[in-house]
């Protein structure tokens, strides 16, 4: 059997392999939010739902938006990204649309169906 040894050579080797990895690894990192974009998340609504309020609490999380609009009008979240407003309902079918942007100019959008049946 060859015995392995480690001579200088090697352990640079390993050592400038190492810091190269530690490098991609950070940028890595540091870009994930490029990587990843922007994701609207843990929406309270259900689609296709049926309600009997007319007032209705929208809750959610869009991860890395600067800028978040609901239903054509802009709201605010907080630094985590979570949102919470109030929305009224007209009866009969309503969409409700969620739209969220990072600041790369990435978008997410989603839409939510909901039926709002009168008492």
């Amino acid at each position: 059997m060859e015995k392995i040894l480690f001579n200088k050579k090697t352990i640079q080797i390993a050592g400038v392999s190492v810091f190269f990895l530690l490098i991609i690894a950070y940028a890595f990192f540091v870009s994930k939010d490029l990587i990843f974009g922007v994701k609207i998340r843990n929406v309270s609504l259900a689609d296709n739902a049926t309600v009997t309020e007319s007032i209705t609490k929208v809750t959610g999380n869009a991860k890395n938006a600067i800028k978040l609009v609901l239903d054509g009008r802009e709201i605010s979240v907080d630094q985590q990204g979570n949102f919470s407003e109030m929305i009224a309902l007209l009866p009969g079918y309503n969409i409700i649309d969620i739209r969220a942007q990072d600041k790369f100019g990435y978008v997410d959008e989603k839409n939510y169906k909901l039926m709002y049946l009168v008492k």
